[in-house]
C-alpha cells in the first residue's frame, strides 16, 4: 500500500491538505493536450527543432537582399513557433511540481535548445543592422511580403548602434545559459530548498511554514501568529542571505557589463530601450510617488487606529481591517464574481473568459512542489495558460481577475496578429491585469449593501494601491540604486543590500509604522529583481489601468472600443504609443497622480464608512 504524504494547514475549523500533484482532480488542472497529447509528440518536435536550428547557417551572409530576408523571416517564424511550444510545455510541467526530476531534466533540455537557437541565430541581427533605411525601403518595394515587417525594420534601425559584430553576438549567445545561473540559484532556494521552522497556528497546533502558505499566516487575526510567521520566515532568509546576495550581485554585475558592452549608459537604459521606453518615464514615476509619500502617513495612522494598536508593525500591515468579515470563496463562487464584474468589458470578452474556465486553461489549486504565486503564460498555438494557488481568500479572487487580464491580453493579441507580431511588450503587460482588479473592486463595492463588506473591499483596494503603486515604486528605486552602485564599483554585500533596502522601506512606509529590522532581508524574496527593471511597470500599469477603468465605468463614448483595440495590438507598435491608442499618456505626472488621488479617496471613503454607527 502506497502512503500519501502531505502537509497540514489550519484555516479556522477547516483542514487544508497540501496534496501531491497526483491527488489533484483532473478538471482542476490545466489541460496541456492542446500543446502535446503525449511526451512522444514533444520529443518529435524537440528532434525536429534540432534539425531546423542547424539550417540557420544557410542564411549566414545572405541577409542583404529582399528574397533571402523574406525567406529568413518566414523560416524564423516557423522555428520560433515550434520552439515556443516545446518550451512552454516543459516550463508548465516543471512548475506543476518543481521537485519532479523528470521535468527538471526536460526543462533543462528545452533551456539548452533555446540557448542553441540563440547561438546559431546570433548573426542575424548584426547582418540586418548593416542595412540602411534606403536599403529597407528598396527591399519592401521589391517584395510585398516584407511590407508587414515595417515595424520590425523600424526597430532594427533604432537599435543598430547597440548590436555587436557577428562574432561578438555569437560569443554572448553561447554564454546565455551560464549567465542565467544567478536567477536559477535564487529560484531553487526560494521554491524548493528553503526550509522553515514550524510555527503555531491560531489553535496552538504546530504547522509547517512555507513560502506558499506564508500569506495565510501573515494575514491571520491572531497577532502572535502573524509575528511568529514574520520572524520565522525572515530568520531563514537571514541564514541564507550571503548566498542570495552573491546570486543578486552576479545578476546586477552581469546586467551592468552587458549594458556597457552594447554601448548603453547603464543597465536601466538598456532594459528600457529594449521595450522602447524613455528613461524619463521611470524617473517621472519615482519622483512623482516620492512627492506624495505623505499618503502613507495617513494610511498607517488610520490602520493603527482601526486595529486598536499602540503601534503598528510590519507583521500587522497585511492583517484585514475588518476581522469580522473574513469571507471564504469556493472557486465556483470566485469564477462567477469575476465574470459578473468584468461584464462591463462586453459580451465577447466575457465569452472568452468562459472559455478559460470551461476549457481548462487554468491550474487552480496548490500542491506539494508547485511553483508559488500566480502567472499567465501565453501560447500562440493554443491559448494562454494560467497558474494559480487558490486558497479561497479574497486575494485569490482578485488574482483570478488579474491573471485572466493577462490571459485576455494574450488571447486578443494572438487572435488579431500574425505570429511575428503577436507578443506585446513587457511595458504594457500589467495594464490589462490591473484594469480587471480595479473593475472587480468597483463592482463589489457598488453591489454591496453590507457595511463590513464595503470596508473589506475598500481595504483590499487600498492594499492594491499600496502594493502596486507605492511598494513597486520602492522596488524600482532599490533596483535602480543597486545597479548604479555596482556600476561605480560598490560590492553588493549582504549588509549593503539589506541596509539600503531597509532605508528605502522606512522612507516608503512613513512615520506611523514600525519598520522591524527583519524586513531588511525582504529583497531576497523578490523574484522580479532578476527580471531586469520589470517592477516599475506594475506602477505605470496600475496608473494606466485606473485611467482606463474609470473611463469605461463612466461609459465615456468610444473608450471601451479603444481599450479592446489596445488589447488587440500585440507587438505591432511601440508600447507607449499603444497606451496612447487607449487614451493614456503615461509620460505625464498627472497619470500617476490620478492613481495616487484614487488611493487618497479610497482612504477617506474607508474612514467615512468606518465612522458610521
Amino acid at each position: 500500500m502506497t502512503r500519501t504524504f502531505f502537509k497540514i494547514m489550519r484555516n479556522g475549523d477547516n483542514m487544508i491538505k497540501e496534496k501531491l500533484r497526483s491527488e489533484i482532480k483532473e478538471e482542476d488542472k490545466w489541460d496541456l493536450t492542446g500543446l502535446y497529447k503525449t511526451e512522444d509528440e514533444w520529443n518529435k518536435d524537440y528532434d525536429e527543432l534540432q534539425g531546423l536550428i542547424s539550417k540557420f547557417d544557410d542564411f549566414k551572409g545572405k541577409l542583404n537582399n529582399s528574397k533571402d530576408i523574406l525567406k529568413y523571416f518566414e523560416f524564423n517564424n516557423e522555428v520560433n513557433l515550434k520552439l515556443e511550444n516545446v518550451c512552454v510545455y516543459t516550463y508548465l510541467k516543471f512548475d506543476e511540481d518543481t521537485t519532479n526530476t523528470h521535468f527538471q531534466e526536460l526543462k533543462g533540455r528545452a533551456d539548452n535548445l533555446l540557448s542553441e537557437f540563440s547561438l546559431v541565430s546570433s548573426f542575424v541581427m548584426p547582418e540586418l543592422c548593416k542595412l540602411s533605411k534606403d536599403d529597407i525601403e528598396k527591399f519592401m518595394a521589391e517584395e510585398e511580403g516584407l511590407r508587414k515587417y515595417k515595424y520590425d525594420f523600424d526597430c532594427i534601425l533604432r537599435i543598430k548602434n547597440h548590436v555587436l559584430s557577428d562574432k561578438e553576438e555569437s560569443l554572448l549567445s553561447n554564454l546565455e545559459k551560464p549567465m542565467s545561473v544567478s536567477e536559477e540559484v535564487s529560484s531553487y532556494l526560494r521554491d524548493a530548498d528553503m526550509k522553515f521552522s514550524p510555527i503555531k497556528d491560531e489553535d496552538g497546533n504546530e504547522v509547517e511554514l512555507t513560502n506558499t502558505n506564508y500569506e495565510r499566516f501573515i494575514t491571520s487575526k491572531d497577532r502572535n501568529v502573524r509575528k511568529s510567521a514574520f520572524l520565522t520566515l525572515y530568520k531563514s532568509y537571514e541564514e541564507l542571505i550571503h548566498t542570495f546576495a552573491s546570486a543578486y550581485q552576479g545578476k546586477v554585475s552581469l546586467a551592468n557589463r552587458m549594458a556597457k558592452i552594447r554601448g548603453y549608459k547603464g543597465a536601466r537604459e538598456a532594459a528600457l530601450d529594449s521595450n522602447f521606453v524613455d528613461n524619463k518615464i521611470y524617473d517621472n514615476l519615482v519622483a512623482t510617488v516620492n512627492k506624495h509619500l505623505d499618503i502613507m502617513d495617513d494610511y498607517y495612522a488610520m490602520k493603527r487606529e482601526v486595529m486598536g494598536l499602540p503601534e503598528i508593525h510590519i507583521y500587522d500591515i497585511y492583517s484585514r481591517l475588518v476581522p469580522s468579515y473574513d469571507k471564504k470563496y469556493t472557486f465556483e463562487e470566485a469564477k462567477n464574481i469575476v465574470l459578473e464584474a468584468l461584464s462591463v468589458l462586453g459580451d465577447d470578452y466575457v465569452n472568452n473568459l468562459k472559455k478559460a474556465f470551461d476549457e481548462r486553461w487554468i491550474d487552480i489549486y496548490p500542491n506539494k512542489g508547485k511553483t508559488g504565486g500566480a502567472y499567465e503564460r501565453g501560447c500562440y498555438k493554443t491559448h494562454p495558460y494560467v497558474l494559480l494557488n487558490f486558497n479561497g481568500k479574497f486575494n485569490d479572487v482578485s488574482t483570478i481577475a488579474h491573471e485572466l487580464g493577462h490571459a485576455m491580453h494574450s488571447y486578443y493579441s494572438d487572435k488579431n496578429n500574425d505570429y511575428a507580431h503577436h507578443q506585446y511588450e513587457i511595458f504594457v503587460a500589467e495594464v490589462a491585469s490591473q484594469v480587471n482588479e480595479i473593475l472587480l473592486a468597483k463592482y463589489l463595492l457598488n453591489k454591496s449593501t453590507d457595511r463590513n463588506e464595503k470596508l473589506y473591499i475598500l481595504d483590499n483596494l487600498m492594499e492594491t494601491f499600496k502594493g502596486s503603486i507605492i511598494r513597486q515604486t520602492m522596488f524600482a528605486e532599490f533596483e535602480d540604486l543597486m545597479h548604479k552602485e555596482e556600476a561605480k564599483g560598490t560590492v553588493l554585500t549582504s549588509d549593503f543590500l539589506s541596509d539600503n533596502y531597509y532605508k528605502l522601506y522606512q522612507k516608503y512606509s512613513g512615520k506611523n509604522m514600525i519598520s522591524d529590522k527583519e524586513i531588511r532581508y525582504e529583497w531576497a524574496r523578490i523574484p522580479h529583481f532578476y527580471y531586469d527593471f520589470y517592477v516599475y511597470q506594475y506602477s505605470t500599469g496600475l496608473a494606466s489601468a485606473c485611467f482606463i477603468a474609470n473611463n469605461i465605468l463612466n461609459k465615456k463614448e468610444g473608450f471601451l472600443e479603444k481599450y479592446l483595440k489596445f488589447l488587440s495590438l500585440g507587438g505591432s507598435m511601440d508600447p507607449v504609443d499603444e497606451l496612447r491608442e487607449a487614451g493614456v499618456d503615461i509620460s505625464k505626472p498627472e497619470v500617476i497622480e490620478e492613481a495616487l488621488n484614487m488611493f487618497k479617496e479610497t482612504i477617506e471613503e474607508f474612514k467615512n464608512i468606518y465612522s458610521e454607527k
